[in-house]
């Protein structure tokens, strides 16, 4: 597999694309060929983008193609439940993931293919591209850059774009 320019590329130095080295971080697990839900871990791999998401309340869209999230969006967590790792609504009793949260961090979500459309129980959910906490801060699997630097790809991807986690990054 050789990526593209349009790729963004997971690299000891960062995420790059377009030619730029963006400053990333990764999963506390850090990377995996083995996904496990809750392992913290950021899969190894070649992750297609599937969708955006945005804070319609907070920012003007990233993107004419992003959709905007409000205080009942949610993501399924529950390897359990039929809806695992897809997008539901509230009330929702199963373990899920808060979309519209207080912090920023998902002000900007873009959405990748790891483990979807069709869940594999227990593979891991929700592989995110969002706005890091700060930088070196790990986060829970996901890929996170600053909020300035997910603004500049966000204009910039498309659905040919893909997220690639090299193998050799993997422990």
């Amino acid at each position: 597999m050789t990526p593209r320019p349009e790729d963004l590329v997971v690299t000891p130095r960062g995420l790059r694309f377009f030619g730029r080295q963006i400053p990333c971080a990764l999963g506390r697990g850090g990377v995996t060929r083995d996904k496990r839900e809750g392992d913290g871990a950021t899969p190894a791999g070649v992750h297609r983008i599937v969708g955006m998401l945005y804070r319609a309340d907070r920012i003007a869209p990233p993107a004419d193609w992003a959709l905007p999230i409000g205080p009942g969006d949610l993501w399924s967590d529950d390897a359990r439940d039929e809806d695992y790792n897809t997008m539901v609504r509230a009330p929702y009793a199963v373990s899920h993931e808060r979309l519209a949260r207080a912090d920023p961090l998902y002000d900007t979500v873009i959405l990748t293919d790891w483990n979807w459309p069709r869940a594999e129980a227990g593979r891991g959910s929700a592989i995110f591209l969002h706005q890091w906490r700060r930088p070196g801060y790990p986060t829970e699997g996901c890929v996170a850059v600053s909020r300035a630097d997910l603004r500049w790809i966000a204009g910039r991807i498309t659905y040919a774009t893909r997220l690639v986690v090299p193998g050799a990054l993997a422990g």
